[in-house]
């Protein structure tokens, strides 16, 4: 099954919130016939659109190929937070790598905020950039998980911007039942995802790189130059990037045995009014602490965006918000009967121990994915070091290419089903409290 098209029309955004209050950006024509680079960039997401602005920056000739449109994919379709550190928790990666690589992965995880913050200002990206991300629990053993890892960033690492909420500080801005405590981080954010994507899209074309889009790679042969071969032409670069995430298909298969595609799903109901303090009391995004976890935030019309539920398997459920419904009102249940306005579903790429997967699948292919959740800074710092990379600057590369990311179970026939059962328990101890 081709990911590319077995859930969306070619060519066109999905019927989302995003996609309807998007600033148009122009189409860019399809690649026909032969084009020479020094650089070929396969994706046009957070990631490869971070990478070819940077490299034309410094001056390179960057070819962009996107199969569908900039900003198609999760780039154009995610919860928009921006999350500190990495999407596993520093405690976690200290065990994992070791204190000293897990110290520099969380300066890394600063150093992507930085640098969002920075493109949008220094390229006038109007993408609703707000600071604030809240961390919820359901139960005394999840808020007090949240309070000792506030307490960690705070006293190991250095970071004062974490508020330890207790039940009531908590309910002060999120009014939902089901959340006894958290964790309030005003060192993250939250933004319009398709926006921040639409504009990295224009701030590379204004440097120079080529975006060829509805240019559908279908095979990169590994040489010095390499070959990237798309359905109606092919580009010969010195350097090719994969920027594909949950759509890389059989482009490499070192790289689809590490990263693996899986669903998500969001809502926008309809305007919400002066009950949207019923809600959220302050513009802050929140994701809670179930392992499926539930993600939300108010636009700026007032809508909810609420991201959640559960499906298995690569096509989307075909009733989208009825899937989403349910996890949204067992968080706040006043909104049973509110009227959902936009549904709409996205292919991400997980890891097994959901840590980013980058690696130099050749002496000059670079691969960046995996990002289970947490890309929006994580894919945008990804492109930029993979660009010093292939400028012989490869320190940040070089750290994130040791994280151990090992294949999945079961190979391209059993992964999957694999997958379902692990997520299917997960989800059963969500529901029973455990």
């Amino acid at each position: 099954m081709n990911l590319l098209y077995s859930n969306d029309r070619k060519g066109e955004f999905p019927p989302s919130w995003y996609a309807a209050t998007a600033h148009e950006l122009a189409r860019f024509p399809p690649l026909r016939g032969e084009v020479k680079a020094d650089v070929c960039v396969v994706g046009a997401g957070y990631t490869g659109l971070s990478a070819a602005l940077h490299l034309a920056e410094a001056g390179l000739d960057v070819v962009l190929v996107e199969a569908h449109r900039v900003g198609f994919g999760a780039s154009g379709r995610n919860g928009g937070q921006l999350g500190s550190g990495q999407r596993v928790e520093q405690d976690a990666l200290e065990r994992l790598v070791g204190p000293d690589d897990a110290r520099k992965l969380w300066q890394m995880g600063e150093e992507a905020k930085d640098l969002v913050r920075g493109l949008i200002a220094r390229h006038g990206i109007d993408c609703d950039l707000t600071p604030g991300i809240m961390w919820t629990g359901s139960s005394k053993a999840e808020v007090r998980h949240l309070h000792e890892y506030g307490a960690l960033l705070r006293d190991r690492y250095g970071y004062d911007k974490v508020e330890i909420l207790d039940e009531a500080a908590c309910g002060a801005i999120c009014p939902s039942p089901d959340y006894k405590g958290g964790c309030l981080d005003m060192g993250g954010a939250h933004l319009h995802p398709l926006n921040y994507a639409l504009g990295l899209g224009r701030a590379a074309a204004a440097a120079g790189v080529r975006i060829f889009e509805e240019t559908q790679v279908h095979h990169v042969e590994e040489r010095q130059p390499a070959i990237v071969r798309t359905d109606r032409g092919r580009v010969v670069a010195d350097h090719v990037i994969l920027a594909c995430n949950g759509y890389l298909g059989g482009l490499n298969r070192k790289v689809a045995a590490r990263v693996m595609p899986i669903n998500n799903f969001i809502v926008a109901t309809e305007p919400l009014g002066e009950d949207a303090n019923r809600v959220l009391t302050r513009d802050v995004a929140v994701a809670d602490s179930r392992f499926v976890i539930n993600y939300f935030r108010l636009s700026r019309d007032k809508r909810l965006l609420f991201g959640g539920g559960e499906s298995y398997g690569y096509r989307f459920p075909r009733d989208i918000a009825a899937v989403v419904r349910k996890p949204m009102t067992e968080i706040f249940p006043h909104l049973r009967d509110v009227r959902i306005d936009y549904a709409w579903g996205g292919t991400l790429a997980i890891t097994m121990k959901r840590l980013p997967y980058l690696a130099r699948v050749a002496p000059n292919i670079l691969s960046a994915s995996g990002y289970s959740g947490h890309g929006v800074g994580t894919a945008t710092h990804a492109g930029q070091l993979m660009a010093l990379a292939i400028r012989g600057e490869s320190e940040g590369f070089d750290v994130m290419s040791r994280l151990p990311v090992p294949p999945f179970p079961g190979g391209p026939g059993f992964r999957t089903p694999l997958l379902v059962l692990a997520m299917t328990w997960f989800a059963l101890r969500d529901r029973l409290g455990v």
